[in-house]
């Protein structure tokens, strides 16, 4: 059997109520790094107990581009809470993690993701656009940490996101 033949994907969930103001959260973050000059991506990490414990976004455009805020997450949780507190903890981010992104989270040994657009959809965008998607494969999360269980895409939300990188590209829409 090989390696591929024994990797079990995690099962797809469905948004919850719950998740809904958090994913919010999200596309607001991912607004003010836009705001601020940066691309449109913002992350929180909810606790096993429901407190928002972090949030970060994108800080790449001072040249450093693993300043994502899903790896600052992985990187927080593991200095500050216990390996059984960030396996039970959810992350929730604007837009579905990258491939840094998705293996930080698992080496890191943290919960379930919820996004609210994902990398297929991104990807479709940056097409249409005509716009060059960068230098790492657009993976999605189970292709990279397949024991991750997910959420999303969110419709409503996911039309917010495509907006956002919409205005970081100069597109129209």
């Amino acid at each position: 059997m090989s390696a591929s033949e024994r990797i079990v994907v995690m099962p797809h969930r469905s948004i919850t109520a719950t998740d809904v103001p958090h994913l919010r959260r999200c596309v607001d973050i991912a607004a003010d790094a836009l705001a601020a000059g940066d691309e449109p991506f913002g992350s929180l990490l909810v606790g096993p107990d429901g407190p928002v414990l972090f949030e970060d976004r994108n800080r790449v455009s001072g040249g450093d581009r693993t300043r994502h805020p899903e790896f600052a997450i992985a990187r927080w949780a593991v200095e500050h809470l216990t390996p059984a507190e960030r396996a039970e903890s959810v992350v929730y981010t604007s837009g579905e993690h990258c491939a840094m992104c998705s293996a930080a989270h698992a080496w890191a040994g943290l919960g379930t993701i919820v996004y609210a657009s994902g990398t297929d959809q991104l990807m479709q965008w940056l097409t249409d656009w005509g716009v060059d998607p960068g230098p790492v494969a657009p993976l999605r999360i189970g292709e990279v940490a397949p024991h991750i269980e997910t959420a999303g895409p969110v419709d409503d939300l996911a039309d917010e996101v495509r907006a956002l990188h919409a205005r970081l590209h100069g597109i129209r829409l």
